[in-house]
């Protein structure tokens, strides 16, 4: 082994920049950690404009595929995003020249983390990923390593720093979406295509890369159940928090008897829980296994310390020495599982604005009835414009009588909007 790692780095941006000060500022610290030297060879961008950091020592490379291949890089560190393109030809590219592989890029392992899982190991390579979830929170080195023990039942988590800034705002300012979306887009904290944050998509990748370490899986985002959290209004917020709960976009996973259930969509917690005390753009990940019991992560979710520590977490394990396969077990172990569609049952939150007509609420009851969902409680608001929001909350029931009372409501001809159903999560 060398007495130097050689890194190049494909991505300039928030995170890229913060690796390389991590790097320049903490060089003898990380080799008294390590035992060698970790070193910048080569970078490469979109362009050379001055981001505040010297590159003059390193060399430069227009084409990341190039940089991925060069003689004098023995690890390639992507961090310039996207699912496919040059992030997944150049990190192919390294791994087919014997190049280790450090990677933020949570899009393109959910798409594409078995067959790059199985280029790795087929090459004797590996291909990390701690800074593609939560940030700075090091949950994956917690599943493959500290619970590595332990049979995972659940995962669970608020994972998008951005929707759970939207959602506080909302509450604590008494924001409606639409400005408290406003004001996140405002300050930066939206992605240019801010559906990826809002829709649930990013947080969704990151459960599928949880849930393939957790439960022995072949990575399956198409499988997450998704919804945003562009449903949820102040009024939601109000009425949580009058029985006790907050709002959160939750990603829960757990393996069933009928397949894998990966959920990401808002959901009422606890306003005393670990969730429900949550604030801002703090990410927490939930973790429960049949021997140490449930453990709790929380940290900065996203930008350039936070994450780029993650980063440089992958860079000291390789520069150890340290080999594991990406999802924690051989690529060609991971059972492929079947998606399944709902978890455990659970009480529910049911809001929905009914005509003013007599029967209107007796027939919103028999439906739900007939299909097995029982009424805890229920509240009917003053009539607007012929108009009569109606708030439910359930008892315990599953996902599955549910969406079968949902399907069949709008044959009653009593709704005057869609209703909105929110899982309430007790943890």
């Amino acid at each position: 082994m060398s007495d130097t790692l050689r890194l190049g780095i494909a991505g300039l941006g928030t995170v890229g920049i913060g690796v390389v000060r991590i790097i320049r500022q903490k060089a003898a610290q990380l080799e008294a950690r390590t035992g060698r030297k970790i070193a910048i060879t080569a970078v490469s961008a979109r362009s050379q404009k001055d981001r505040g950091v010297p590159f003059d020592d390193y060399a430069w490379e227009d084409d990341p595929v190039k940089l991925a291949t060069r003689d004098d890089v023995d690890v390639f560190v992507e961090l310039m995003g996207g699912a496919d393109g040059p992030a997944k030809a150049a990190t192919e590219a390294a791994l087919k020249a014997g190049k280790d592989v450090i990677t933020a890029n949570k899009a393109m392992l959910a798409e594409h983390g078995q067959e790059l899982a199985l280029l790795a190991e087929g090459e004797n390579r590996v291909l990390r990923f701690e800074a593609a979830v939560a940030g700075g929170i090091p949950v994956v080195k917690a599943l493959t390593e500290g619970l590595a023990g332990n049979d995972i039942t659940r995962v669970m988590g608020v994972m998008n720093g951005s929707c759970n800034y939207i959602l506080t705002r909302m509450e604590n300012a008494n924001l409606t979406y639409e400005e408290a979306f406003a004001e996140a887009d405002g300050l930066g904290y939206l992605e240019a295509d801010p559906e990826l944050d809002v829709g649930g998509i990013d947080a969704a990748h990151k459960l599928a890369l949880l849930a393939s370490i957790s439960f022995g899986t072949q990575v399956k985002f198409d499988g997450v159940q998704l919804e945003g959290i562009g449903c949820v209004t102040i009024e939601d917020i109000h009425h949580a928090n009058d029985m006790g709960y907050k709002i959160k976009l939750l990603g829960t996973a757990q393996m069933t008897g009928r397949g894998l259930v990966q959920s990401m969509s808002p959901c009422l917690v606890p306003a005393s829980s670990p969730l429900g005390q949550l604030e801002g753009g703090t990410n927490m990940v939930v973790l429960e296994g049949d021997h140490v019991g449930q453990v709790v992560l929380r940290g900065a979710g996203a930008g350039e310390g936070p994450t780029a520590s993650a980063v440089l977490s992958d860079v000291i394990d390789i520069a150890r020495g340290l080999r594991l396969a990406t999802f924690g077990q051989p690529a060609d172990t991971l059972k492929t599982a079947p998606s399944a569609n709902s978890g455990t049952p659970a009480p529910y939150y049911l809001r929905m604005t009914l005509h003013d007509k007599p029967g209107s609420l007796a027939k919103v009851a028999t439906i739900l009835g007939d299909a097995g969902v029982s009424i805890d409680r229920m509240r009917q608001y003053d009539h607007v414009d012929d108009k009569a929001p109606v708030l439910i909350v359930t008892h315990t029931t599953s996902r599955d009588a549910l969406n079968e009372a949902l399907a069949k409501l709008p044959e009653t001809g009593v709704l005057a909007s869609d209703p909105v159903a929110l899982r309430i999560e007790e943890v």
